[in-house]
């Protein structure tokens, strides 16, 4: 019964991660990985089938094996994560919550310039080893 809830919620944020492809508003990263930890929690079937598609590849490899992410993904990311922190501030009306949401928004961003490296979007020049440039000649 538990992995078909894990199933079941990691088909729902793979449908919000999709909509956030469409709609710049809704960040589709964050809803991308929580897609893969409910998959790998719910089936290793629906884990590998989620790795091998083209919208993990595109959206999720990077991050997951080089914790590397596109300029614009990162920030995309961030910006989504403040704005849910700040609404998340003038809902629940107590300091102490106020305080722990502002410090965890200080430590995403400590852990987003310090460990998640940036990549560019464009791809980098073939670079060739001695034995394949003498093929090439």
């Amino acid at each position: 019964m538990k992995k078909i809830v894990w199933i079941i919620l990691g088909t729902i944020s793979l449908i919000l991660g999709l909509i956030g492809i469409i709609l710049p508003i809704l960040p589709t990263t964050p809803f991308l990985l929580l897609t893969l930890t409910f998959y790998a929690k719910g089936s290793k079937k629906f884990e590998m089938w989620f790795k091998h598609t083209k919208l993990y590849q595109r959206y999720l490899e990077d991050f997951i094996t080089h914790k590397a992410m596109k300029k614009k993904d990162k920030w995309m990311l961030m910006i989504f994560v403040d704005l849910v922190l700040i609404i998340s501030i003038m809902l629940i009306n107590n300091i102490f919550v106020t305080v722990a949401l502002i410090l965890l928004d200080i430590i995403k961003y400590i852990y987003f310039f310090t460990q998640v490296k940036t990549i560019s979007t464009h791809k980098p020049h073939q670079t060739y080893t001695k034995q394949q440039k003498n093929t090439l000649a």
